[in-house]
């Protein structure tokens, strides 16, 4: 009757590791190393600190990530520029169109002339935004 009642009784909590880490070590820093210890571990994007430093400790590669938000913000102003632009050559066929079935041949002409005075400004300006944008790369994206 007691093998009986030492099988039914279930162990509950957490299941003991393997190879626990039972040894600890503690170093101190002054305010200058801990200030730079500690945007190290910013940067390096880990979530526990002991992960971290045990990685130090052992020479594994840290990652450390830096994320320029200006570079973010121009790239997605850059992104919605160039969907405008695409709008405007979907518009710009719609209105080849538009003009050749609602006017005659000749006024057609000269509102497609004064369209093709417009695009050739666009495409200037679509030439200094890729000028600015390789300055741009050049500058801060390339460090």
């Amino acid at each position: 009757m007691d093998n009986q009642k030492k099988e039914q009784i279930k162990k509950s909590g957490r299941k003991p590791k393997v190879d626990p880490a039972r040894h600890r070590y503690s170093i101190s820093l002054n305010d200058k190393e801990n200030d730079r210890f500690l945007s190290l571990f910013e940067k390096s994007g880990m979530k526990v600190m002991a992960h971290f430093i045990t990685a130090c400790m052992f020479d594994r590669t840290i990652k450390t990530v830096k994320i320029d938000m200006n570079a973010v913000d121009y790239h997605t102003r850059l992104t919605n520029l160039y969907s405008q632009f695409r709008s405007i050559g979907v518009n710009y066929n719609q209105i080849v169109k538009i003009l050749y079935r609602n006017f005659s041949e000749k006024k057609a002409a000269a509102y497609l002339f004064k369209l093709e005075n417009q695009t050739a400004e666009l495409a200037e300006l679509c030439r200094k935004f890729i000028d600015l944008t390789r300055e741009f790369e050049k500058k801060h994206l390339e460090k």
